[in-house]
Formats: structure tokens, C-alpha cells, sequence
């Protein structure tokens, strides 16, 4: 047992260093993330990914639920969990002109959980908040000028380490609470390109935005029993307005090169100032419904009101408030059977729809998704192995939108260890 408790902490000592790099490489390569703060990553990680993401009301005691800090005290006093994970993504962006094909692989996140007394469980990790990746051509000719292509191409990722804490002050309560620190910078850049008139300047923008800074969220979760076996948990989550410092500069430059030479003045400079980001109210509420050891069925509803959110004083035009609903459910055939692994397989699946922040000419983009996946036990412990799958679109051809049809694929490993034992014989 002690040789596998130090397996655990060595594993996370590893990939801590690779999951730190991660954070700063962008994970996606939507056109989208040029707007707002770029591609926000869901509210849940871990188990609840093949099961649409619902997982505001869901406590299980050997699976980390980073989406409601209340679920940290469902953790038996003795254990300990350490998870990690591997996302996968392949997309189809496609509009009225054509399409185009990418894929993006990475580290996500990892976490721990664990008990610090009987009532008191805690958590902490790092996860993604939100990835800008894009490079968008638009070819255009212009009268008297000929054939002008700007580039649009930004990257960067803003992330979030935590440490949580859920306290248990009367039976079938668990109240939690986020500590965040957001730390990133996102990048976003621009080229103008005359083909046809070599006597015309091209001209570069890059423009950064960098944050980092603390904020608190909390949950809460209520336990009703039914039975020796059935229960009903409702849960809720909260966050208000919260501020972040932030720094951002802006850089313009004209270049023209006229063989070995090149012509370079810089037409705009702003050097790093100081400002802030307003994020939005956020609320979200879940029910649960579990039928111990057996089957877990959860619905949740999520929004931020991102329409009044601020970035350096000023609203955006592209962002208005976001809505997602989720549906999920686990089953295992037989948790304890000791003949057939294929039964102690948690079997999941689920769907979520979102009305994503994005707004453009009126139109909202809405996302839709289906998933799938599976907890494998690992033999003669509680650790699992979970693989998950989605299948979903985003977006539209309409209106000189763009479609991207998406396959997600997780790989997450969880970790469970018993410490803190006092043993007669080692």
C-alpha cells in the first residue's frame, strides 16, 4: 500500500511539469476563439464528461466532481484521489466557400481530493478556462488596388489553479468554496498583405491581453434520502461578477520591402497598461437521482451573463448570455461482481445543448452534443480508468456563419489511494 501511495505522488510529480506546459498551448483551432475571451471550456471534468457534463448535483466518493466545490466532502475520510486527463478534438469547419480539416491534442487537467477531517474535504488542480487558436485568410480584390489578403491569427490559453474546500455542517448538507487564481495571455493579431501594388505598405497589429488574478465561487448540494439504497441530491453553484487585473498592449507596424531592404515605421504603440475584466454573474442548479452502487441520473441547467460583462471598461458587441443544459446517466450492471469485469463497467452517456456566448447579427451560435463512455475498474483497487466520446456540432452556414462539426475524445485517470492508516504490521 505505502509503494502505491508513492506511485501516486510520483506520477503526479511527473506530469505536473507537462501539464503546466500544456496550459500554455492553445487547445483549439476554432474561428471562433477570436471573439470575446476565445472557446470557453465546460464547467465539469473528469466522469461526468460522457455524461453530457451534468454533474452540478452529483457526489460519488471514489470520482473527483470538479464542478461544484460542495461535492469535495463526498470522499470516504480516508481516501485520496489524484486524476488527469487527455483531451483529443478533430473538427470539420466548413461555410459557403469551403472547408477545412484540424485536430488538437493535449494534456487538460488534473486534480486531488481528499479529507482533512470528518467534516472538511478539499481539492485542488489546474484546469483550462478558455483557449483563443485560430488562423482565418480572407481574399479580397479591391478596385484600383488589385488582390489585398488579411490574416487573422491569435493564440494563447487563460487558466485556472484552484484549491477548494466543502465542509459538512449538518447531515445531508455540504456547503464548498473555490479559491481561482487565473493566470494567462491570450494573443491576437492581424496582417494586411497588397499582392498586386509593391509600392503599398503591409501592415501588422499584434495585440496581447494578460491576466492574473484571484476570485472565490461556491456550491452547496442537499441530500434527500428515500430509502436504505435511493436518494435525491439537488445542488447549486454561484459566482458573482468577479474582477481580474489584467494587462494589455497593442503594436501596429507598415512594412514595404524593395529587394534586400525593408522600409519599417510603426504607427501605433501602446506599451503594457494596466486594466481590468469584469467577468459575469454565474449560477447553475442540478438534480440528481442515485440508486446506490447501481445507477446515477443527473439534469442540470447552467448560465453566465455574459452580455454585461466588461473588458477594459467596454461591453463587446459579440457576447450576449449563456445557457446550457445538460442530461446524463451511469449504470453498472454489477459494481461488486467478482466473475464478469465486463459488470463492474460503468456504462454512461448523455447530452447537452448550449446557447454559447457568441452573437453575431442577431444570430446566437448554439452548440449541441451527444457522449458516450465507459469506467473501467482497475483490477483490486478503486481507481478507474474513464474514456469518454462526443459527437457535436457548432454553429451554422447561414448568414456567412461557419459550421463545425466536431469528435471529442478523454482519456482520464483517476487514482485512489487509502492513507492515513495506522497499520499493526507493515
Amino acid at each position: 500500500m505505502r509503494k502505491y501511495s508513492r506511485a501516486v505522488i510520483l506520477v503526479g510529480l511527473l506530469l505536473f511539469p507537462a501539464l503546466l506546459f500544456a496550459q500554455f498551448n492553445n487547445n483549439t483551432s476554432s474561428p471562433y476563439s477570436r471573439y470575446g475571451l476565445g472557446e470557453l471550456h465546460s464547467y465539469s471534468f473528469g466522469r461526468s464528461t460522457a455524461m453530457g457534463g451534468a454533474s452540478i448535483a452529483s457526489r460519488n466518493g471514489q470520482q473527483i466532481n470538479l464542478a461544484n466545490p460542495a461535492a469535495y466532502s463526498a470522499i470516504d475520510s480516508l481516501g485520496f484521489m489524484f486524476e488527469f486527463a487527455i483531451d483529443g478534438k478533430a473538427s470539420n469547419f466548413k461555410n459557403d466557400l469551403g472547408s477545412s480539416y484540424q485536430s488538437d491534442v493535449n494534456f487538460q487537467y488534473f486534480a486531488m481530493n481528499f479529507q482533512v477531517s470528518n467534516t472538511f474535504g478539499t481539492s485542488l488542480g489546474l484546469v483550462p478556462f478558455t483557449d483563443v487558436g485560430y488562423n482565418v485568410v480572407v481574399e479580397e480584390n479591391i478596385e484600383n488596388t488589385g488582390d489585398v489578403i488579411t490574416t487573422y491569427y491569435g493564440a494563447g490559453t487563460i487558466s485556472n489553479a484552484f484549491i477548494g474546500l466543502a465542509f459538512e455542517p449538518w447531515p445531508f448538507v455540504s456547503i464548498g468554496t473555490n479559491l481561482n487564481y487565473f493566470f494567462g495571455m491570450l494573443n491576437r493579431n492581424a496582417e494586411v498583405v497588397f499582392l498586386d501594388a509593391s509600392d503599398f505598405y503591409s501592415i501588422q497589429q499584434y495585440k496581447s491581453l494578460r491576466v492574473s488574478d484571484f476570485s472565490f465561487d461556491f456550491g452547496a448540494q442537499f441530500t434527500i434520502p428515500l430509502n436504505n439504497k435511493n436518494k435525491i441530491i439537488l445542488g447549486a453553484i454561484f459566482e458573482r461578477n468577479p474582477k481580474y487585473n489584467a494587462k494589455y498592449s497593442d503594436i501596429t507596424q507598415k512594412n514595404i520591402s524593395s529587394g534586400n531592404s525593408v522600409d519599417q515605421d510603426t504607427l501605433f504603440y501602446m506599451e503594457e497598461k494596466d486594466g481590468t475584466i469584469e467577468f459575469p454573474f454565474m449560477f447553475g442548479g442540478g438534480i440528481s437521482f442515485v440508486k446506490q452502487d447501481e445507477l446515477e441520473i443527473n439534469a442540470d441547467f447552467y448560465h453566465q451573463n455574459w452580455e454585461q460583462a466588461k473588458f477594459l471598461g467596454d461591453k463587446s458587441k459579440f457576447l450576449t448570455d449563456l445557457n446550457k443544459f445538460a442530461v446524463g446517466a451511469e449504470w453498472i450492471p454489477n459494481k461488486f461482481s467478482i466473475r464478469s469485469f465486463t459488470s463492474r463497467i460503468a456504462y454512461r452517456v448523455g447530452f447537452n445543448y448550449e446557447q454559447t456566448y457568441l452573437v453575431f447579427n442577431d444570430q446566437q451560435i448554439n452548440q449541441f452534443g451527444i457522449s458516450f463512455g465507459v469506467g473501467l475498474p482497475v483490477y483490486r483497487s478503486k481507481s478507474t480508468i474513464n474514456i469518454a466520446a462526443e459527437l457535436g456540432k457548432k454553429g451554422t452556414t447561414e448568414n456567412n456563419l461557419v459550421l463545425e462539426n466536431y469528435a471529442r475524445i478523454n482519456l482520464m485517470v483517476n487514482l485512489y489511494d487509502l492513507w492515513f492508516i495506522k497499520r499493526r504490521f507493515d
